[in-house]
């Protein structure tokens, strides 16, 4: 489905624009400002609202016939050799040229390797990193259909009881402290995502049917919802407005481009060397942040903004291949192979999917 590798390596440069252009100027953390180019590419932050939900697709879909040690072993492979280099490339920069602006500290950095940072209370050492705890957590509700079977009719029943709960956050109708323990797993700010994403899963491997074309129905109207809210929350945050109908449109088109993948109506469009430019996604969104905005600030004095902007973001692709190329690739092969003894045979054929 070489279709999702060009839509994921399209939201990625989506959400680096997004943070050249808009969040690192408004957040204060580079020095220099696109101002019209930012009218625009501001609503590139989307583009995370679309990993979720190719996350919730292909996740789902490459744990079907999996016992739970190999679909640990497969997400361990395809998730920590790059994050390994990325923290480390990361820290070193944000120590040698972040001026204080950037700063790391042992702890955070060790912390930081774990990938369960967040859940102790220790800071990201990049802003982005945020949306990995996001997806562990998604892997536990993968991990418990996984453990009692995946079938159509059982992940049918949990996606419903899954927007249900998110619901019940959603109106306040829980308890606070109830509410605030129950969200850890169930995420209401994003499930709907995950939740379209695994139901469209289930359209691809078995067909429309009533009940998954309601699932991702009522996802699209959810997601609608919390977009909207979460578009007032990042104005707020930055003090710039932003349109209801564009992110209602961005949202509307993420959800046909999905159900058009699902339903094979795209795999035309494919092409084979779509997958080696979707191989870069993961190193690319882990990389660009941070080390992007020191080279900004190290450099806009002596560039036009614009050719920096362009250099920067050639630069940040050319490191997330050679990242792929020289250490993700070779060091999940190893850990491949060690993990493959306990998670069976099928570990060693783990695509890159996701």
């Amino acid at each position: 489905m070489h279709e999702l590798d060009a839509l994921r390596i399209a939201a990625a440069v989506a959400v680096m624009i997004y943070h050249y252009t808009f969040s690192g100027p408004a957040g204060g953390l580079t020095s220099l400002s696109f101002p019209g180019l930012s009218q625009v590419t501001r609503y590139g932050y989307l583009g995370v609202d679309a990993f979720f939900m190719i996350s919730g697709f292909v996740v789902l879909l490459s744990a079907w016939n999996r016992t739970p040690s190999q679909f640990l072993a497969s997400r361990a492979v395809r998730l920590y050799p790059a994050y390994w280099a990325a923290v480390t490339l990361t820290a070193v920069v944000c120590l040698a040229l972040g001026t204080g602006r950037f700063s790391v500290s042992g702890t955070q950095y060790l912390a930081n390797l774990t990938m369960f940072n967040a859940p102790l209370g220790v800071a990201n050492i990049d802003v982005v990193y945020w949306t990995l705890w996001a997806e562990l957590r998604f892997y536990l509700v993968v991990l418990a259909l996984v453990l009692i079977g995946l079938t159509r009719r059982r992940v049918t029943a949990a996606l419903w009881a899954w927007l249900g709960a998110a619901v019940l956050i959603e109106t306040g109708l829980l308890p606070t402290t109830a509410s605030r323990v129950l969200d850890v797993l169930v995420q209401a700010q994003w499930a709907h995502y995950f939740i379209a994403g695994m139901a469209l899963c289930l359209l691809h491997k078995y067909g429309p049917n009533r009940s998954v074309l309601a699932l991702v129905l009522a996802a699209f109207g959810n997601a609608l919802y919390q977009g909207l809210a979460f578009a007032r929350m990042v104005g707020a945050r930055y003090s710039e407005a932003f349109s209801p109908a564009v992110v209602a449109a961005v949202i509307t088109v993420i959800f046909l481009v999905m159900v058009s993948i699902a339903l094979g109506w795209t795999h035309r469009l494919g092409r084979p060397w779509f997958a080696k430019i979707g191989a870069l996604t993961y190193p690319l969104y882990l990389l660009h942040a941070y080390i992007g905005f020191i080279l900004f600030n190290q450099l806009h004095t002596k560039v036009d903004p614009y050719i920096l902007l362009a250099a920067v973001s050639i630069t940040m692709i050319a490191s997330a291949y050679a990242l792929h190329r020289w250490i993700e690739e070779p060091v999940a092969r190893v850990l491949r192979r060690l993990l493959q003894s306990r998670a069976g045979p099928r570990t060693a054929a783990t695509g890159r999917s996701t």
